[in-house]
């Protein structure tokens, strides 16, 4: 018999930190996870005095979305809890994912300063942390980069984290609560699609704790002790934190370490998203966008450019 959500979610606030009479903003999508996420949030916060709110984010790409934080609205409506919405304009080319994840935390972070909310809360469970990190296993990551999408991390919450899918979507039928379904969840071109509906189910005929034992790699590198290139690794992996299920690897992270050592200003790595890591002398490992490929001479537009001493 797994625990009650509602278990697991107070469980998580205390492990963060969170103190009575906190603002919490709620990420709404009209998905179960966000729907259930709201729903168990209202039962927690009544209990510990947290003030809740919530917003959704319409990348504009979809035209069901605004049907969808519709749903998401109405649930709102009859918890009690006050939602916004943003409407965002990403288009359509490359990195299309990470690009439109990167404008949906911008909203959101966005609405949580505008309410006075010291976290902002998402409803990633159990599952979505398995398919990452095994998504970063399939793209050859460095065991660094397997601790994703941990407990609290800043500002960010997420306390259905140790939640498997199954128990959300249990407590949605048992409750009444309605959700709408992203097609593009389905997708087979995509990557997650893959191993969330063949990969994952066949890796569970071999062991049904598959996902917990993933999950777990995801603790024990989270849990690693820092290294010398620590500071640097942390400042890469976050910046590929939202792409989907995309790291650098070690070759990348490695490439890097070697320009910072040898202080050379003119080697350029790609990074997943389209983004591009260089060494600067004033600030260290930066990352910026991918213009800067643009401006990385032809020798260097490797995934790890070969450093070279600095002149």
């Amino acid at each position: 018999m797994p625990p009650s959500l509602a278990t697991l979610v107070r469980a998580s606030l205390r492990r963060a930190g969170v103190k009575p009479g906190a603002r919490v903003l709620l990420a709404c999508s009209g998905g179960v996870d966000s729907q259930v996420l709201l729903d168990v949030m209202v039962h927690v916060a009544a209990e510990h005095g947290l003030t809740l709110f919530a917003h959704g984010v319409d990348h504009g790409l979809r035209p069901a979305a605004a049907d969808e934080l519709d749903g998401a609205e109405s649930l709102c409506r009859a918890r009690g809890v006050p939602f916004g919405r943003t409407v965002v304009l990403v288009e359509r080319g490359g990195n299309l994912q990470a690009r439109a994840r990167d404008a949906r935390y911008t909203a959101l972070e966005a609405a949580a300063a505008e309410v006075g909310a010291a976290w902002l809360a998402t409803a990633h469970h159990l599952d979505d942390r398995a398919e990452t990190v095994l998504a970063r296993l399939v793209r050859g990551a460095p065991l660094r980069a397997l601790g994703v999408l941990a407990e609290a991390s800043g500002s960010r919450l997420r306390p259905l984290v140790r939640a498997r899918r199954a128990w959300i979507v249990a407590h949605a039928q048992r409750r009444g609560i309605a959700w709408a379904e992203d097609p593009s969840n389905a997708d087979p071109r995509a990557l997650r699609a893959r191993l969330r509906h063949e990969i994952l189910p066949a890796l569970r005929t071999l062991d049904p704790r598959i996902d917990e034992h993933l999950a777990a790699w995801a603790d024990e590198a989270l849990a690693l002790p820092p290294s010398a290139s620590a500071p640097m690794e942390r400042a890469v992996l976050d910046a590929c934190s939202h792409d989907e299920g995309r790291a650098p690897s070690g070759r990348a992270l490695a490439a890097l370490a070697a320009a910072a050592d040898a202080k050379n200003r003119e080697a350029r790595v790609l990074l997943p998203g389209g983004r591009v890591a260089r060494w600067d002398e004033g600030r260290g490992i930066v990352i910026s966008g991918e213009q800067d490929a643009a401006e990385a001479p032809s020798r260097s537009r490797s995934h790890a450019a070969r450093a070279r001493p600095g002149r």
